[in-house]
Parts: structure tokens; sequence; C-alpha cells
């Protein structure tokens, strides 16, 4: 299960992140569809419904690109297959925000954009899962372990020639999706919408939860997955698997003082990341967690700091736990 991701980077900070090689290895940065760098909104709290950047081949949106030219786009979390005949998306009747990679060929509406090739990778700092624990559930923020070199400082985009090196700042987790394009009966602009592809937990994370997101942990692995052209739904399938590469920290539930904290701007990644996890509430001016339609006992599972992770980000010197 995946139902709460966070990411946090400036689209441009995105961008950098999620570099590749594509099959002549020659590096890669990938740009924004048109419009698309606009669309996204970094929140420490996303949902279903809410939009997140990810990543998948151009070759979707120009028939004339290679199919190992990789694009950035903001799409909706919660696919919305390509049939579907009501006017409006939230008129589904089921939930598509995960699907599980066993059933994927059972279900019409993953089986379809799979055989079309339509792979993509979603991006997130991490997500969030919760454990039962008697009467109460503790969240965790689940990530991929990071270097200390990620403590990036904000730097002047124009000034600035080191933004063209390796990106060093906090590393995105990379999880499989599908993902398709609805267009409404009465026309209009497409709707390009995802599902986040899930496995069994591994076995570090199983005592949180049975299930997890299919992290892609490679570049290698990435790449294969975008790249329809190459390599088929069968072989696609046999990367998702439920192995431990992920680290995790708690996450406290308990309410803070808005008063005594600061409206965070996007910036680089770690100082962001700190910002967003130390001072995030549904009440502040985050669009993503405001116009996401959230029921009471989401609002009440919301997550609002990872203590763990703060005390990791504020330097190389305040180590913590790797689970």
């Amino acid at each position: 299960m995946c139902g709460r991701t966070a990411c946090t980077l400036a689209p441009d900070e995105v961008s950098r992140a999620c570099s590749y090689r594509n099959r002549r290895g020659q590096r890669r940065q990938p740009g924004w569809r048109e419009g698309d760098a606009d669309k996204y909104r970094p929140s420490y709290n996303k949902t279903p419904q809410s939009t997140s950047p990810v990543l998948l081949s151009r070759r979707h949106l120009d028939e004339n690109a290679p199919v190992d030219e990789c694009v950035l786009a903001s799409m909706r979390w919660g696919l919305v297959p390509s049939w579907f005949k009501e006017t409006d998306p939230s008129k589904m009747q089921y939930s598509t925000s995960n699907c599980r990679s066993e059933n994927i060929l059972q279900k019409k509406t993953y089986r379809e954009p799979l055989l079309k090739g339509q792979r993509c990778v979603i991006l997130a700092d991490g997500f969030y899962e919760w454990r039962r624990q008697e009467k109460e559930k503790q969240p965790f923020f689940i990530y991929f372990p990071q270097a200390h070199s990620c403590h990036a400082e904000k730097r002047d985009p124009v000034n600035d020639s080191s933004l063209d090196d390796e990106w060093t700042g906090w590393r995105l987790l990379t999880i499989a999706g599908l993902f398709d394009r609805w267009t409404a009966p009465s026309g209009g602009e497409p709707l390009y919408s995802y599902s986040v592809i899930t496995v069994n937990a591994s076995p570090s994370l199983h005592s949180i939860h049975d299930r997890m997101p299919a992290v892609l942990a490679g570049e290698e692995e990435v790449r294969r997955w975008l790249d329809f052209g190459e390599v088929k739904s069968g072989d696609a399938l046999k990367l998702l698997q439920s192995e431990d590469k992920l680290t995790y920290h708690p996450v406290s539930s308990l309410p803070v003082d808005l008063n005594q904290k600061k409206e965070a701007e996007p910036s680089a990644s770690g100082k962001m990341m700190m910002s967003w996890l130390a001072s995030g509430s549904t009440k502040r001016k985050d669009p993503e967690a405001r116009d996401a339609q959230q029921t009471d006992a989401d609002k009440k599972d919301t997550p609002r700091m990872s203590t763990g992770l703060q005390r990791w980000l504020q330097g190389p010197n305040k180590k913590t736990k790797t689970q």
C-alpha cells in the first residue's frame, strides 16, 4: 500500500535529481513537458488525487522522439482509464491509486496501459506508512538511504555553473507505475494520471505493513522500466522485486505550533525537506494538501514531523540509525 508521499524539491531540482543515461551511455537531464513545471507543487504531504512529478519516455508525447529519451510530467495520482465514460474523473467508484503487481494482467484498467508500454516512474522524497500498535497507529517515513553529501545549500541557477554537475542533493525514490491518458466525452485537455505499483513488503518493512511500492533502486532498472521499445512487458514486470533497499524513521503525529514556524519556500533538497517535515500541517498554505479530498480519518493520520530525519538532515555529525 502507498497512500501518502512527499516531494519537496523545486522543479529544477527534480530535473537535476533524475538525470539518466540513454542506451548509448550519454548523460541526459530530462526537461519538463511544456507547462507541467508550473503545475507541480512541492509538498511534504501528497495524497491521491494530488499531482506528482513523473518520469516517462518522451515517445509517449512525441511519436518522433527516441524511445529512450525521458521527459518529466505532472500527473494526477489515481489512474483514470482512457475508456472511462463519465464526465468527471472523481466519479470513479473504485480506487486506482495503487495496483498490485501480481494482478496487473488480470484487470483491464492496468492491463491495457501495460501492454501499450505506458510505464512511468513516480518521483518522491519518500513515502509514509502506518504501523498499528494496539489502538494507535505509528507513522513512518520511508526513503532511500542518503549520502551525507546531500546537504546542499541554495544556489543561484543563473550564476552557478556547478548546477550542471552530478546531483548531490536528496536522492529521490524511483517508484514503478503505470499511467493513462483520459479525455472527457465532451473533449478538452487530456488528463494524465498514474497508479503506483505495489509488491509484498521487504523483510525490513514487513513489521510496518505487508505491502510497499515497487521501488526501482538503480539507474539501469529505471532505464529498462521506461524503455518500452527495448524491454517488453513481461521482462519489465521481472524488475518489480521486494528487496531491502530502503531505510525509515518514525514520524510524530503530534501537532506543531504554527505561530512559531516560518512558511517553507522551495530551496535546495536538504533544507527544504527538513523545513516541510518540521513545520508541515494540513492547515498550512500547501495547495496539494488543501486541494486533495481527505476523509476525517485521513486528516487524523496526516504526518506532521519526522524527528529522526530532521536530525539526519541537520548535518553529517548528526547520525541516526539505519533500519
